[in-house]
């Protein structure tokens, strides 16, 4: 079993930086693929990034390739995600989530979900 915390969202102007934490409770964190996905209001939840257990391997949607950087430090349990010249379209709640077994970009394969933490980019 895995808990995972978000922090680290807000408002923050377009062009502005924010970095998330997620904090995983567990012992076996450093096995885990995860994930940063986001859900807009009235939009269905979407992949933003995963990174493998070792951080060796990332992937990134298109929609934010080469603005965010997910990261994670295994001695933390801690996965980050570091969100730099953000738009009003990042505007979302996002979540981590970590698997067990892959490293994918589908929601419906990860095993434990945070809660959530808001993040909104004003225009």
């Amino acid at each position: 079993q895995v808990q995972l915390v978000e922090s680290g969202g807000g408002l923050v102007q377009a062009g502005g930086s924010l970095t998330l934490s997620c904090a995983a409770s567990g012992r076996t964190f450093s096995s885990y693929a995860m994930g940063w996905f986001r859900q807009a209001p009235g939009k269905e939840r979407e992949f933003v990034t995963a990174i493998s257990w070792s951080g060796g391997s990332t992937y990134y949607a298109d929609s934010v390739k080469g603005r965010f950087t997910i990261s994670r430090d295994n001695a933390k349990n801690t996965v980050y995600l570091r969100m730099n010249s953000l738009k009003p379209e990042d505007t979302a709640v996002y979540y981590c989530a970590a698997d067990r077994t892959v490293l994918t970009t589908r929601p419906d394969e990860y095993d434990y979900w945070g809660q959530g933490t808001q993040v909104t980019v004003s225009s």
